[in-house]
């Protein structure tokens, strides 16, 4: 990956008094992957939080920056996909002054908040490329707007659409990894919520901005940020709305998502502790459809809570827990209310991956069939998906059936 890198796990096990095999073992991974990344081979991240664990050190602390590798010949085909919403996020800038005296009419507030909703309803519904069409003008009839009401309610109210626009954006950038604009998306979002004074539409974007830096390996600093805003908005005094205690959670579930990856289990068991409390006040799923577009709830809580499980590489935990925990089951969903669509396919995909894992690739594949039926376009966006097909592939001692064969070109995977 980078010899930095190297130099860091080597000097690590050194100092733990560990040979390559002795660390390999306690990892959990084969001599071969630390003899790779000791010569400075690529590794994946779920590799680097094994080796951290292993040597007692936090993930960042074996993370260190470096030159970038060369991109070679091939454009990423989302750089020039996504050319309007680039612009519409990141206008060029120049010498010459921005046409202020182009504002033109009044803006329509109430339309450019019900456009949004309706643009959240796409994405939700794994409609990317309608979400990428709708997007750039989207924002630029909100900075039109923010432009236009530069005082009172109706400035505040433009603020909050505008922030609500650029939230989505962030999270669909995201998803599709375009992590440099997605930032830009974000910090848009987090700063108008702030100026409109609505701390938890502010802390929701803070969520949006944790789910960024985990998927760039900012794992420092993405607890820092969701511990921090915790704080801003944590609820007072019994009988708080449910909307603060659902933002409230959402932070501790992002807090503790960063901690475990960067090998602090006490800290995330902490934090998961705090989204149980805040769950255990809300009662069942609280939705915001209107403001937060979150699902927050008992239910919520206990998958996110599995992840845990997933980053120490306990694939038989994950396994026992979907089958045996009281909130992860279909009936307790009618009680307690069902989660997100998107936290219900996470779900799916990580108790396929953990099938894979202890070799039971049926039921893996049903999983993964499952999670391909609600939400196409979205599985073909997760790593995890892809790594899961591909180890079916590579477990798979008989004839591939019609049904892996599918899935694997669905995913683009090569066995």
């Amino acid at each position: 990956m980078t010899t930095e890198l190297a130099d860091n796990v080597r000097k690590y096990r050194r100092r733990a008094g560990l040979s390559q095999e002795e660390l390999a073992y306690a990892a959990g991974v084969s001599p071969g992957t630390v003899r790779k990344v000791e010569q400075g081979g690529t590794v994946r991240m779920e590799t680097l939080h094994a080796l951290a664990r292993a040597l007692g050190v936090t993930t960042s602390a074996l993370m260190v920056p470096d030159a970038p590798e060369p991109v070679g010949l091939a454009e990423e085909p989302n750089r020039v996909n996504l050319l309007r919403l680039r612009a519409a996020l990141t206008p060029a800038v120049g010498l010459a002054d921005p046409d202020t005296a182009a504002v033109g009419d009044e803006p329509n507030v109430a339309a450019i908040g019900r456009s949004v909703r309706d643009t959240w309803s796409l994405y939700f519904c794994d409609r990317y490329k309608s979400v990428a069409g709708q997007l750039p003008d989207l924002l630029i009839e909100a900075d039109r707007a923010v432009a236009y009401y530069t005082s009172g309610e109706e400035h505040q109210q433009a603020l909050l659409a505008r922030a609500e626009a650029l939230r989505l954006a962030g999270n669909y950038l995201t998803q599709v990894r375009q992590y440099d604009i997605a930032y830009t998306a974000l910090r848009g979002a987090i700063t108008d919520a702030r100026q409109a004074g609505d701390v938890l539409a502010a802390g929701s974007g803070v969520g949006g901005m944790c789910w960024l830096l985990l998927r760039q390996g900012r794992l420092e600093e993405a607890e820092r940020i969701a511990v921090q805003s915790m704080d801003v908005v944590e609820p007072r005094i019994s009988g708080a709305a449910p909307d603060q205690y659902a933002v409230w959670g959402g932070l501790a579930m992002e807090a503790a998502a960063a901690a475990v990856r960067n090998n602090r289990p006490g800290e995330a068991a902490e934090y998961r502790r705090a989204a149980r409390v805040a769950a255990a006040a809300v009662g069942t799923a609280h939705r915001n459809a209107s403001r937060f577009w979150s699902v927050f709830g008992p239910v919520t809580v206990a998958m996110r809570a599995l992840e845990d499980s997933t980053v120490v590489g306990d694939a038989r935990a994950v396994v026992r827990r979907a089958a045996e925990q009281e909130e992860l089951s279909p009936k307790a969903w009618k009680r307690l209310g069902a989660p997100s669509a998107d936290d219900g396919n996470r779900f799916i995909l990580e108790v396929a991956h953990a099938q894979t894992r202890c070799g039971e690739l049926s039921a893996a594949m049903e999983e993964l069939t499952r999670a391909r039926a609600a939400a196409p376009q979205w599985l073909r966006h997760q790593r995890m998906a892809a790594e899961t097909m591909q180890e079916i592939l590579k477990k798979r001692k008989r004839t591939l059936t019609a049904e892996m064969r599918e899935m694997a070109a669905h995913l683009g995977v090569v066995g």
